[in-house]
């Protein structure tokens, strides 16, 4: 079994090739170093955008002293070197404690820095809006001037400037706040939030599950706001502990779980001329899901994407700002799931571009006003990762995608260039090899590219729309400079094979320890997401958490099972209904190529993961198939039922609809199964997977008297978060596996 198994995957993995390491210092790379500053990713730009010109690029850097802290920073796309535009430090020497819902908005965000955390253009790229721990900042772009907006108690959130450059706006205290740059007034457009009740905010299944997380949107002309109301009167009161170094507090948190009630979400629009608000019709059915709000380009039509509670249709609602009647223009319909995108593109002419996966991969389409779909823009067997932007003057149309000569390849990312005029074969715009996303400027005209691969980490530059360079934004050239260059010696690249599981293929990577000998046997780290996300196996940077693992002298090793990735709509929904199944079976089918490989050690196999990754380590240790030696589950769902609505009720239904499909979910009844060692890790003020899903674990571990481990965070979310904790968590992962499959492990007979 070990020959024929071996000979069939290295036939399925010949295509690809692993590239050689660079050249760099042979120091060990240690915990102690890697949580530390500055941060070995070099100087990383983050959220980086053009202007609306494309005539100045604005990016976020880490400071040096603090890789935690944010500030603004800004490049002219000519000559000119980058500059700090706004010093956070500076401006605020002391940040205090920020409100819970902004804690429980970032924790969304997956924001976890301080200082500046997002920025925003007003339409003419004269301003650059920045909150700034809970007040407001406006920066001048000619001269370069801050000012400071609002310097209150509360909060300020969400702040956006008016697409004219006239006006900024920000949530206060669940209400909508309009301020007058020219007047410097302000002005309520709300004044009834309160408790349950919530203006223009996202609400929680919004921000968490569907990638949306503001709730008002500005018409093109500023005449009318559409603004969301929430009234969470209607969802349970789960309580829960919010346990901390200095104590516990109780909150009664508004969770929806699955097959509970959702909050009501009603949208309005505010016409700013006439002061009224105007109720928008989206049908008599209260349980929905407000997806997406766009507006057209001339201001006159507001475009709703209206998703029902059970996720198999979604509907695009043309609607009259004026009186609130809507209609009906498009719908896309499953069996399974219809996803969200933020594929929806409003033209001067009219027209609009949406993505549907109707054809069984996301592409892309051009339709007219009224909904009539003139023609397909993308096709073939490939998906369509996301719009990136639109020259209306010339046609183009710009995309990202995972493929090479027509078809899926889920390794690599490029950027791609197709036409609104007719369907044609896209056009590679950046060149293959690695893993590219782009920002494009609002004309289509150019694009910020960033860019990394298995040598070389992310790197930010500015290039015209044909692909050609311009200038770098942060070069991060990993030379002696660079605080990774001590360590790239013994960094490892990895080599990538396929495996075949039901007609699909699925992806993998393999990374050796320095000094690797195919003459011995290595134990093995298996790592695991596992569930519904954009995928790990990538040919790109690899990071230094990797590395940390195979200085430990462990295998790495990584498969992305069916409905992990963004590839076919088959391939994503081969998990429906059965959560914890395909995926486990997906990752046996792995852990059986592992053992096919001469040098690897059979029984010196662990999984490590978080979240959904958490849950794949549980179910995975106690699969008598799967054979773990051990398994880290951090943070893991256990029970599906105790997850919100959105999330859980796309992939497994209701547990009403589905109660086997849930049974067969849960970690409980398998624990007398575990094949292996469990070290259990979870924040203790987890708001997300709340720490209910792991307290059930410990209390069914000990009253069936199985030993385990654990590791519990006082006041850590859904993240550990901070470079203290951070080390420690990664000092507890490389003890525990050391002890378990490693060095100080039990000999097996």
């Amino acid at each position: 079994m070990r020959t024929l198994l071996l000979a069939s995957t290295l036939l399925l993995a010949a295509g690809p090739v692993a590239a050689q390491s660079p050249v760099g210092g042979t120091e060990i790379l240690t915990p102690e170093r890697v949580f530390a500053n500055p941060s070995l990713a070099g100087p990383v730009a983050r959220g980086v955008s053009l202007s609306p010109d494309g005539e100045l690029v604005a990016f976020l850097r880490s400071r040096a002293d603090d890789v935690d802290v944010l500030d603004l920073w800004a490049a002219p796309t000519g000559e000119g070197e980058p500059f700090k535009l706004i010093d956070a430090r500076a401006l605020v020497p002391d940040a205090g404690e920020l409100s819970e819902a902004e804690k429980a908005r970032r924790e969304r965000m997956r924001i976890s820095q301080r200082g500046v955390v997002e920025y925003s253009w007003d339409e003419q790229g004269r301003y650059i809006l920045a909150p700034l721990e809970g007040d407001v900042f406006l920066a001048e772009r000619d001269g370069g001037a801050v000012r400071r907006l609002t310097e209150t108690e509360a909060d300020e959130i969400d702040a956006k400037v008016s697409p004219l450059g006239n006006y900024v706006s920000y949530v206060r205290d669940q209400d909508l706040v309009v301020y007058d740059l020219a007047s410097r007034e302000e002005t309520e457009v709300t004044n009834d939030g309160d408790g349950l009740q919530t203006w223009a905010t996202a609400e929680f299944i919004a921000q968490e599950e569907m990638d949306r997380d503001t709730g008002y949107w500005w018409s093109p002309d500023e005449r009318y706001i559409a603004l969301q109301h929430t009234d969470e009167s209607t969802v349970d009161v789960i309580p829960r502990l919010d346990i901390t170094g200095g104590g516990a507090s109780v909150i009664e948190q508004r969770y929806p779980r699955a097959g509970r009630p959702n909050a009501v979400v009603d949208l309005y629009v505010h016409d700013r001329e006439s002061g009224e608000r105007i109720k928008v019709d989206l049908g008599s059915n209260s349980d929905i899901y407000l997806a997406r709000v766009n507006w057209s380009a001339d201001g006159r039509t507001l475009y709703v994407q209206r998703q029902s509670r059970d996720q198999k249709t979604l509907d695009l609602l043309s609607v009259d700002p004026a009186t609130g009647a809507s209609r009906v223009i498009v719908t896309q319909r499953s069996d399974a799931w219809v996803p969200l995108s933020h594929d929806f593109k409003a033209l001067e002419s009219g027209d609009f571009i949406w993505s549907s996966e109707e054809s069984g991969w996301r592409h892309l389409y051009l339709y007219n006003r009224d909904g009539r779909r003139l023609r397909a823009i993308t096709r073939g067997p490939y998906p369509v990762k996301s719009l990136n932007g639109v020259n209306q003057q010339t046609g183009e149309v710009f995309f990202t995608a995972s493929m090479r000569d027509g078809r899926e390849r889920p390794i690599e990312q490029q950027l791609f260039r197709a036409s609104l005029r007719r369907t044609v074969t896209p056009v590679a715009v950046t060149p293959e090899g690695g893993w590219w996303s782009a920002s494009m400027n609002k004309t289509g005209t150019a694009y910020v590219g960033n860019y990394s691969d298995l040598d070389t980490p992310t790197q930010s530059g500015l290039y015209r729309a044909d692909g050609t360079f311009v200038r770098w934004i942060e070069e991060n050239r990993l030379d002696e400079a660079h605080p990774f260059f001590p360590y790239a010696g013994r960094q490892q690249d990895p080599i990538f094979g396929t495996l075949e599981s039901h007609g699909e293929t699925l992806v993998w990577q393999m990374t050796t320890p320095p000094g690797f000998d195919p003459s011995k046997t290595y134990p093995v780290v298996m790592q695991v997401y596992g569930g519904p996300s954009g995928g790990g196996v990538k040919r790109a940077w690899q990071g230094a958490n990797n590395q940390l693992l195979t200085e430990a002298g462990y295998i790495v090793f990584r498969l992305d099972n069916r409905g992990e990735g963004d590839r076919s709509a088959a391939f994503k929904q081969a998990l429906y209904l059965t959560m914890g199944q395909p995926e486990v079976e997906d990752q046996m089918l792995g852990a059986n190529y592992l053992r096919s490989l001469p040098f690897v050690d059979d029984d010196r196999i662990a999984m490590m993961g978080w979240s959904y990754g958490g849950f794949m380590s549980l179910m995975a240790l106690t699969e008598p198939r799967m054979g773990l030696t051990s398994a880290i589950a951090g943070a893991p769902p256990t029970e599906w039922s105790l997850y919100d609505t959105h999330y859980t009720e796309r992939f497994m239904s209701t547990p009403e609809l589905n109660a086997a499909g849930y049974a067969a979910s849960d970690a409980i009844p398998r624990l007398e199964n575990m094949t292996g060692r469990l070290l259990l890790m979870h924040g203790m003020a987890d708001d997300n997977v709340i720490l209910e899903n792991s307290t059930r674990v410990i209390d069914a571990l000990q009253s069936r008297s199985m030993p385990f481990e654990l590791m519990l965070y006082p006041g850590q979310r859904h993240g550990v978060r901070g470079n203290e904790r951070q080390l420690q968590q990664w000092r507890t992962y490389l003890d525990f596996l050391d002890r378990t499959i490693g060095s100080r492990a039990p000999v097996q007979d």
